[in-house]
């Protein structure tokens, strides 16, 4: 029951964390910066892994896609082959946590479903530390730039995306540690097994055996006189 339970409890982790690592890719502000005027904020420039974006003091946005994908810079592809690794692992994960977990009815035996829940765990754990990679990697150039005395460009600060990203690839490795931990509690607990011999019969239920004899219960044959139906 606690197994069950602590597969549950990983499954619903895991997913909140895949969840809100997929929802990292279309996320705006991976990136941030502001220029202000005197009394207002006169342009807010932000960018992630698929353009650059400026929007005005209105709210008008203007964007611009990243031309080429070869022409672009080692870490933002790297950002991107990692996200998209941590979200295709994370979909695989969830599906084998389906067929690991004991409460559900598919898998085959309690020993191979434990090793498919194992293997949902590896998966989600390496799920997890490529959104980590990828997020760290960013933070880090934009860190780099931002303490930088002679980088003379835009600088930016972490967006709102990093900390999503981390907070997701968190829970991944958590649900995973848990799903790999959750097959030594399923062989500490095996199922008794109890076999069948089938149904006693009467005759049988009569007999009963002591010392290798067969011992039978008769009751005595009772007379009676005629003076006793007087």
């Amino acid at each position: 029951m606690a197994s069950t339970a602590s597969e549950i409890i990983a499954f619903l982790v895991s997913i909140s964390g895949w969840v809100l690592v997929s929802s990292t890719l279309p996320t705006d502000y991976w990136k941030v910066s502001t220029i202000d005027g005197t009394v207002i904020t006169t342009a807010t420039y932000w960018a992630n892994l698929w353009k650059t974006c400026v929007t005005d003091s209105t709210g008008v946005s203007n964007c611009k896609d990243f031309p080429s994908m070869l022409a672009l810079d080692g870490y933002i592809q790297a950002c991107r082959g990692l996200m998209i690794a941590a979200v295709s692992l994370g979909f695989f994960g969830s599906i084998f946590a389906l067929f690991g977990m004991k409460c559900t009815k598919v898998g085959g035996s309690d020993k191979a479903k434990a090793k498919i829940a194992c293997l949902a765990g590896i998966v989600f754990i390496l799920s997890g530390l490529c959104s980590m990679t990828g997020c760290s990697l960013y933070a880090n150039k934009i860190t780099k730039e931002f303490f930088d005395p002679f980088y003379v460009e835009q600088k930016y600060e972490l967006g709102a995306a990093l900390f999503i990203g981390w907070a997701g690839a968190s829970l991944c490795i958590i649900g995973g540690v848990i799903f790999c931990f959750s097959i030594s509690d399923n062989n500490k607990t095996p199922r008794m097994g109890y076999a069948y011999n089938g149904a006693t019969s009467v005759m049988s239920s009569r007999t009963k055996y002591h010392g290798g004899e067969d011992f039978k219960t008769t009751s005595p044959s009772k007379q009676f006189d005629k003076n006793a139906y007087v």
